[in-house]
């Protein structure tokens, strides 16, 4: 059987092997054309991650999909962490993150500051509530839970990238 070197030594750059998967990866190899880069330095990894993101479901507590590893070779991980800092991709705020969260758990927020009527107000209502009654600060202490968003950066990657996107399996988000 060839070693994971082997394997990999005619690719353009080594992918990551995650040690969870490295059995798989000897009998299935992450494909050639997923480990070159575009003309901006991003791997077609990044490209899906950021498709990803822009649906805007993504968040601190997403698990990161199997596909990261075993088809585009990336550290999912390092690689958001990565294009956090290269500017496609932003950490939402405690205000924008509440979406992701229960109207109970923003009902548990404002019966904190002593509020009424929470029972009659809709999700609309429950936010502008949120939004009168705490600062982003005060807020943000109360859960850790974030979103991610596409930076317009992002979205001009995304855009120049079609043919990336359409060779992933589409699935509705």
């Amino acid at each position: 059987m060839k070693t994971i070197k082997e394997i990999y030594q005619e690719h353009t750059e080594m992918p990551y092997i995650a040690p969870k998967y490295e059995e798989e990866l000897l009998r299935k190899p992450i494909p050639k054309r997923n480990m070159i880069r575009t003309v901006e330095g991003l791997l077609p990894g990044h490209i899906i991650m950021l498709w990803r993101i822009q649906f805007g479901t993504f968040t601190t507590a997403s698990v990161y999909h199997k596909y990261f590893y075993t088809t585009y070779g990336i550290d999912a991980e390092k690689e958001l962490s990565w294009l956090i800092e290269q500017g496609f991709v932003k950490i939402d705020t405690a205000f924008d993150s509440l979406r992701h969260l229960p109207a109970s758990k923003i009902k548990d927020f404002l019966k904190s500051k002593g509020l009424a009527g929470l029972s009659k107000m809709k999700r609309a209502d429950l936010d502008q509530s949120i939004a009168d009654n705490y600062s982003e600060e005060e807020l943000g202490q109360l859960f850790d839970l974030r979103g991610y968003a596409i930076t317009q950066k992002g979205q001009d990657i995304l855009e120049a990238h079609p043919e990336i996107i359409a060779k992933h399996p589409q699935k509705s988000f």
